[in-house]
C-alpha cells in the first residue's frame, strides 16, 4: 500500500453532521467522541470524488456501487478527515490560523513522509507564532477570541507556517505569505476551548410559502466549521497507485463541495493532494 497526504481548506463554510444533536444545537457537526475534535468523515469524501470521476475509470478506483459492492473491492481507501487549522478570530491580524501540537503529532505519526519530530513548548498562557506573525499586540500580547496570550517566536511555527503553505498554496502565493504570517500553536487545552466557542452557529427557518411566515416548529440552529478551516485525511492505494493518485489529483484540480446544505453555499473546498 501506498499513501499520501489530502489537504481540504474551506472556502464557505462545511457541514458534516450527524443528525439530530441532542443539545442546544440541533444540527451538529461530526466530532470524535474521545476528544470532540471536528472531521468530515472519510465516506463523504469518498463519495464526491466517485461522482465526480468519469464512469469508466469509477468502478476499477472506487470500487462497484452500492448495489454490487460485494463483487470487488476498490482500489483506494480515505480516512476522516481530521482538523488541522481552525481559523480564529484575532484582535490584531483579523484571524489566525491555529493549531495545537496534539494535532501536528497525530499528523507526523500518520503521514511518515513528514521524517519529523515533535517538540513544542507551549504553555496554557502563551502560544508559540512565527518570526514574522502579524498576530502581536504591541506589548507582545495575541487575544484570540477570549483567550489572552503571551506570544512566543518558535522556529516550530517557522517550519510548519512553511510546509504547511507549500502544501495548500505552492510558493510564490500570495497566501503562502499569509499563512505563514497568521499561524500559530496553542496548547491542548486552549484548543479544546476554542472547539467549543469558535465553531460557527446559524439559526435556521423555514418559511410558509403563502404567509412568508415561519412554519411552525421550522426553526433550527446549524453548527459548522468556518470559512478557512484546514484538515487532512490519508489516501491509501492498495493497488495500481500510480493510475490511482493521478485520478484523485485530476479530481481535485476543480473545487469540491462536501458535507450538506450545498444548495445555500455549504461545504465549498480547495482540496489538494501531495506527496
Amino acid at each position: 500500500m501506498d499513501t499520501r497526504l489530502l489537504f481540504i481548506q474551506a472556502l464557505s463554510p462545511i457541514h458534516a453532521g450527524t443528525g439530530q444533536g441532542v443539545g442546544v444545537i440541533d444540527q451538529p457537526i461530526a466530532r470524535e467522541k474521545a476528544t470532540d475534535i471536528p472531521f468530515v468523515p472519510g465516506t463523504t469524501i469518498k463519495g464526491v470524488l466517485r461522482d465526480a470521476c468519469p464512469e469508466e475509470e469509477r468502478n476499477s478506483i472506487f470500487g462497484p456501487g452500492t448495489g454490487e459492492a460485494d463483487l470487488f473491492a476498490g482500489a483506494v481507501t480515505f480516512t476522516d478527515a481530521r482538523l488541522l487549522l481552525l481559523p480564529v478570530r484575532s484582535l490584531k491580524g483579523v484571524f489566525a490560523w491555529v493549531t495545537s501540537p496534539l494535532l501536528l503529532k497525530r499528523l507526523i505519526r500518520d503521514a511518515v513522509i513528514l521524517n519529523k519530530t515533535a517538540s513544542f513548548d507551549v504553555g496554557e498562557e502563551n502560544c508559540l507564532v512565527s518570526s514574522n506573525s502579524t498576530l502581536k499586540l504591541n506589548d507582545g500580547k495575541v487575544i484570540l477570541e477570549d483567550l489572552d496570550l503571551d506570544s512566543k517566536p518558535s522556529q516550530e511555527v517557522d517550519y510548519w507556517g512553511e510546509w504547511l503553505a507549500d502544501s495548500l498554496y505552492g510558493k510564490g502565493s500570495e497566501w503562502h505569505k499569509i499563512m505563514q504570517e497568521r499561524l500559530c500553536i496553542i496548547s491542548d487545552d486552549n484548543l479544546s476551548f476554542l472547539l467549543e466557542t469558535a465553531t460557527e452557529i446559524t439559526a435556521r427557518i423555514r418559511l410558509e410559502a403563502d404567509k412568508k411566515t415561519v412554519a411552525q416548529g421550522a426553526l433550527w440552529y446549524e453548527e459548522a466549521l468556518p470559512i478557512e478551516t484546514v484538515l487532512v485525511s490519508m489516501v491509501v492505494a492498495s493497488k495500481n497507485k500510480d493510475k490511482v493518485f493521478d485520478t484523485v489529483k485530476s479530481l481535485t484540480k476543480n473545487k469540491l463541495q462536501l458535507g450538506g446544505n450545498a444548495t445555500v453555499g455549504r461545504g465549498l473546498c480547495k482540496v489538494n493532494l501531495i506527496g
